[in-house]
């Protein structure tokens, strides 16, 4: 029996990879990623088991925005219904798994553009300055243990890792010690030398757009609003600020 192998795909790397703000990533750009994935030489001869697709199903809440910015309802934003139609249709294609993390709403942070232009020790704000942090809960933790259970179980001889981030190195580590060969697909993203270090091989899949994150409908949030205002010392806008997660966040 010729060998097989798992594809594992980090949802929300490829969705920003594959797509962009004006063209966000849909179930044609996923086939024929899967397509040039199965057809490369390195697997073309192998079974393959299974394709396991990891993302988050969209924020719904409706959270207060500070600065008198009302009720903000991510759930009418236009990247919940995309990426609910991506999942629906990605769960119905043969071989594909999907692994659902979530997604926590951390509060607001000012926009970085807004604090480069400060002078001075204060900085004036409105509302439209406050972008929501979004952070992915879950995802990381079920690569991991995918990877852990595929390799121990002897269910595949071979793994490709779609992913552009370094988080996974320990799993990638323990999967070829284990025995099992670790294929990384990083889509011609720029990684850190240790996932080449510790991968067996660097598939090279041909992306023909750029990844930007998807900023339109959080525009369209803050357009309406009525503005209001406060000054705020730079102490005061470090203080409680989540860290924007680019590669955890609600993309398109």
């Amino acid at each position: 029996m010729s060998p097989s192998y798992a594809v594992l795909i980090d949802g929300g790397f490829v969705k920003r990879k594959l797509g962009t703000s004006r063209q966000p990533a849909g179930i044609e750009a996923m086939r024929d990623l899967l397509g040039k994935v199965r057809s490369h030489a390195c697997v073309a001869d192998m079974r393959l088991h299974r394709v396991y697709f990891y993302d988050s199903r969209p924020l719904e809440t409706a959270e207060d925005k500070p600065l008198k910015g009302g009720k903000v309802d991510f759930s009418v934003s236009p990247i919940v219904s995309r990426s609910q139609k991506l999942q629906r249709e990605l769960a119905r294609e043969p071989f594909v798994s999907l692994r659902m993390g979530e997604l926590a709403f951390n509060g607001w942070r000012v926009d970085p553009r807004q604090l480069s232009k400060a002078r001075g020790q204060s900085i004036e704000i409105t509302e439209a300055d406050l972008q929501p942090s979004i952070g992915q809960k879950g995802v990381d933790m079920r690569i991991g243990m995918d990877i852990a259970a595929l390799t121990l179980k002897r269910q595949v001889q071979v793994i490709v890792l779609v992913t552009g981030d370094s988080d996974f190195v320990p799993a990638m580590k323990f999967a070829r010690r284990e025995g099992a060969q670790l294929f990384l697909a990083p889509l011609g993203h720029g990684v850190k030398e240790s996932m080449r270090e510790h991968c067996d091989l660097v598939i090279d899949l041909p992306v023909t757009r750029s990844s930007r994150l998807d900023r339109q409908a959080f525009g369209e949030w803050v357009a309406a609003i009525p503005k209001s205002s406060v000054t705020l010392s730079p102490d005061d806008v470090g203080l409680g600020a989540p860290r924007f997660q680019d590669a955890r966040s609600q993309t398109s």
